[in-house]
């Protein structure tokens, strides 16, 4: 069952195991999700640390009060969350966009982090939405430059807000199991529950354009130029890939790769977008020797 706290404006809710354990691991979920996605490996964590799992602002059960504009936005949220719960750190997991958030907090609060474990992260040069064509492919050369552009996507974006906006299980459904769990679906109650808390989401426009003006790097990504935090990237990393996955291509993990050359980098060849749902067990042990060492 998820807990609440409240913090400044929002309301955040959150799934917690073995709150006694001194070593923490917080879980950060992605894009069209919420912590409950974790559900298939957060057990797994709990035998070794306290294991957080926050819906994020916007998503789940989580209030949105306050629009976010950049993946920051949420870092900062999740700092504040430490700090509601007297963690002074703790060990980063993000899947997805929660991957560019865990890489935010880890740069901008290094002495908050521990150890970051990337699952089929966003780059550190953030994640582009391309222009369509006439036949609704992307034009690899163009990238949308406005957010109020970038929502007008007609495959991306636009489909996706309809159906969160009208609760259209059976348009989510299509999707997950094409894009996200094409290697294993998982079982009709957990899924079922898994795409009740997708439309949930409120904020998925603002997601997306975070992810497009996400940029640690030293160099622009065709929308906005590097930050260059990523120089302030201290702790270990781990960052995970799947040659099956279908949302995070091979050519954004090969970026994390060549900018992170100080991370460990693991590919699954039989894995998609979800390993937590395709092989938790594999996945929660690869965490878990990384992170507790």
């Amino acid at each position: 069952m998820k807990k609440n706290i409240t913090i400044g404006q929002e309301t955040f809710a959150y799934l917690e195991w073995n709150d006694q354990a001194s070593d923490v691991i917080l879980l950060i979920h992605g894009n069209m999700s919420s912590g409950l996605h974790y559900a298939p490996v957060a057990p797994m964590f709990k035998a070794h640390a306290r294991v957080l799992a926050p819906d994020l602002r916007g998503f789940g059960d989580s209030t949105y009060h306050t629009p976010i504009d950049h993946l920051d936005d949420f870092a900062d949220d999740l700092v504040a969350f430490m700090d509601a719960l007297n963690i002074d750190k703790a060990h980063l997991v993000g899947w997805s966009t929660g991957g560019g958030i865990a890489l935010s907090l880890a740069a901008r609060y290094p002495n908050r982090v521990n150890r970051v474990a990337l699952i089929e992260s966003a780059s550190v040069k953030g994640y582009p939405i391309f222009k369509k064509d006439a036949s609704y492919q992307p034009i690899l050369t163009e990238l949308y430059q406005s957010k109020e552009a970038m929502a007008l996507d007609p495959v991306q974006v636009l489909p996706a807000q309809h159906a969160m906006e009208k609760g259209d299980v059976e348009f989510m459904r299509q999707v997950w199991t094409a894009a996200i769990y094409n290697v294993k679906v998982p079982a009709e109650e957990e899924l079922s529950l898994n795409l009740s808390e997708t439309l949930k989401q409120r904020n998925l426009i603002d997601v997306d354009w975070a992810l497009m003006t996400f940029n640690l790097s030293h160099e622009s990504n065709g929308v906005v130029e590097g930050s260059g935090l990523i120089d302030q990237l201290k702790a270990p990393i781990l960052n995970i890939w799947s040659r099956q996955d279908y949302v995070i291509p091979e050519i954004m993990f090969k970026q994390n790769e060549a900018l992170l050359p100080n991370a460990k980098h693991l590919i699954y060849e039989d894995g998609s977008h979800s390993p937590i749902t395709d092989f938790p067990e594999r996945l929660a042990k690869d965490i878990l020797d990384f992170l507790l060492v």
